[in-house]
């Protein structure tokens, strides 16, 4: 192996799982750890996998590589398939949240065939969160703390043609502590009666937010604003959280 050529060498690591590479080839030898902490591997390995970038000359390309394949939605039940499950701190003013299946009553279907469904409030205010653990979703110390890469929040939210309604998103990034480390709070939005129903999407990028985060507490909800009972306040689905590379 001593005698092969570099550029062999790093054809023959390409091949090997990442995480092996890092956690194992890394310590074989001083030569080993050099070409797995370089980039001309990683840029190989994104290259085989189709894992493209526009700043081609960056130098994080390991990290690139990790985030890219690591890529999800961390927003658990995004879209009402289970019930309430995942959502906490649940607030259910009036009737309190309701599952509804696409497009629902006065409704439009939503954009992506992919969404069936989506939560609907009621006649007072309705909210639910979700805490997301970034380090148990793999998102380690070093990498937040250093490479702080951007957090992408995305919601969707529509009214009902024959109501009014309210809407709010609130997303915080959180230290070991809970201590808020950055903040979005979108405007109340306010969806007048005699609407045409279509889904909206909002979305904010975090970045640059800092050392410490551990957390990202994600919350939204809303009420309708003719204080009809049952369920003619803002429907809301496919909320996502995502860690980019």
């Amino acid at each position: 192996m001593e005698s092969l050529p570099e550029a062999v060498l790093i054809r023959i690591l390409a091949s090997i799982p990442a995480v092996e590479l890092v956690l194992v080839c890394r310590l074989v030898c001083c030569h080993w750890k050099n070409l797995v902490d370089g980039a001309a591997l990683w840029i190989l390995k994104c290259q085989q996998e189709g894992l493209t970038r526009a700043d081609s000359d960056a130098e994080d390309w390991q990290n690139f590589y990790f985030l890219s394949k690591k890529r999800k939605n961390l927003i658990k039940n995004p879209c009402g398939e289970e019930d309430l499950e995942h959502w906490g701190e649940v607030e259910n003013g009036g009737d309190g949240w309701k599952i509804e299946e696409l497009p629902g009553d006065f409704g439009k279907e939503f954009p992506s065939e992919e969404v069936h469904k989506y939560f609907v409030t009621s006649y007072e205010w309705c909210r639910k969160a979700q805490v997301i653990d970034l380090r148990a979703e793999g998102y380690w110390e070093e990498l937040m703390d250093t490479t702080q890469p951007k957090i992408m929040v995305r919601d969707w939210y529509a009214g009902r043609r024959d109501a009014g309604c309210l809407y709010e998103l609130c997303v915080k990034l959180l230290s070991e502590n809970e201590e808020v480390l950055a903040e979005y709070k979108s405007e109340t939005v306010t969806i007048p009666q005699d609407n045409d129903a279509s889904w909206t999407e909002i979305c904010h990028t975090f970045s640059s937010y800092g050392p410490g985060v551990r957390f990202v507490r994600f919350e939204h909800g809303g009420q309708d604003t003719l204080f009809w009972k049952g369920w003619y306040g803002v429907r809301v689905t496919n909320s996502s959280v995502t860690v980019e590379p």
